[in-house]
């Protein structure tokens, strides 16, 4: 499991710079949200992406290494855990059956974002991606899953203990292996983020600066 764990971060750190390049900053309006996925992890501050970094390339790199959390934790519920197993495989075959499903098929990237803009107050939306999922999922009137028993709600959270545990001790095996990792990503953010940082902070100096700004 150690040089998998090793030759899995260090995949998945090539692929996220194998993307960086093609990363441009954003122009539209900004999020208010904070994203939960980002927000204090502390993969980011492992791998020395939790400050002064755009939230895309943070989320980039912080869901290819919950790809890598997501996978182990599977196989462990597989071999493991049977009862948590069966359920998740039951839930993923309900969504399966769902004639829409927003956000199927998206690159890591791309992966836990917001789906639909913030609203603006007073102009709203005809519809949403995530309305147009609800209502498909209601559409498709899935039988309600049959209720636990008490027995079985205590060995369901038993299990839902052991799987979170080995993800987060998992998650602490990836953060020191970052640490292997941290200079040829800051190199990376240094060459292909920064200039474009402050590129758009110029062309912003630039149009403050313009005639029609002093009046």
């Amino acid at each position: 499991m150690e040089g998998s764990v090793e030759a899995r971060v260090s995949h998945e750190v090539d692929r996220w710079l194998a993307w960086l390049p093609r990363w441009r900053p954003g122009t539209h309006r900004g999020r208010v949200r904070l994203c939960t996925r980002c927000f204090g992890s502390p993969i980011l501050a492992a791998a020395g992406l939790d400050v002064d970094v755009p939230h895309p390339v943070q989320h980039a790199f912080s869901m290819r290494m919950k790809g890598i959390i997501d996978v182990a934790v599977d196989d462990y519920t597989a071999r493991n855990l049977p009862m948590l197993h069966r359920e998740i495989r039951l839930a993923e075959e309900r969504k399966a059956r769902r004639p829409y499903r927003a956000g199927e098929g998206l690159d890591p990237e791309f992966l836990g974002l917001e789906l639909d803009p913030d609203p603006t107050p007073g102009e709203p939306f005809l519809f949403t991606l995530q309305g147009l999922e609800a209502d498909a999922a209601a559409e498709a009137a899935e039988p309600a899953p049959r209720p636990f028993t008490p027995q079985e709600k205590e060995a369901l959270r038993e299990e839902v203990r052991l799987a979170d545990d080995f993800a987060k001790q998992l998650g602490r095996r990836i953060c020191a292996e970052l640490a292997r990792h941290r200079q040829r990503i800051a190199n990376a953010v240094e060459r292909l983020v920064e200039p474009q940082v402050a590129e758009l902070l110029a062309d912003l100096d630039r149009e403050l600066d313009a005639p029609g700004w002093a009046n």
